[in-house]
């Protein structure tokens, strides 16, 4: 139980860290707009996988963005190492969220399936 809880508000820190690092640390054009949704850390604290949305569909830009990010890894976890006070710093995956865009997905067709009922 305190483990789920010790790993949980880790996950809050990277969070709320690797935005803040972001906005303000990386100067890469290929990462502006990027939002990070979420966090899983594994029980061991040895990997984290963050979660992240743009607001394109574009296939190029989403190639862009996971480059400047994998690009972007080394900076952006010396930067956690420095600001978490953790023994190790997790290593760190970026995958891109698809649920949002689900979303907005699901919505549209239910919003042409009530469109179509009238």
């Amino acid at each position: 139980m305190a483990q789920q809880i010790r790993v949980g508000r880790l996950a809050q820190e990277i969070q709320r860290e690797v935005n803040d690092i972001l906005q303000k640390r990386v100067r890469d054009p290929r990462i502006q707009g990027v939002t990070i949704t979420g966090v899983d850390v594994t029980g061991d604290l040895q990997q984290a996988t963050i979660y992240y949305s743009i607001l394109s569909d574009l296939a190029s830009d989403q190639e862009k963005t996971a480059k400047g990010l994998k690009r972007a890894t080394g900076l952006i976890r010396g930067e956690l190492g420095h600001r978490l006070s953790i023994y190790v710093t997790p290593e760190i995956e970026f995958k891109q969220d698809k649920s949002e865009r689900y979303g907005e997905h699901i919505d549209e067709l239910l919003r042409k399936l009530h469109q179509e009922e009238q």
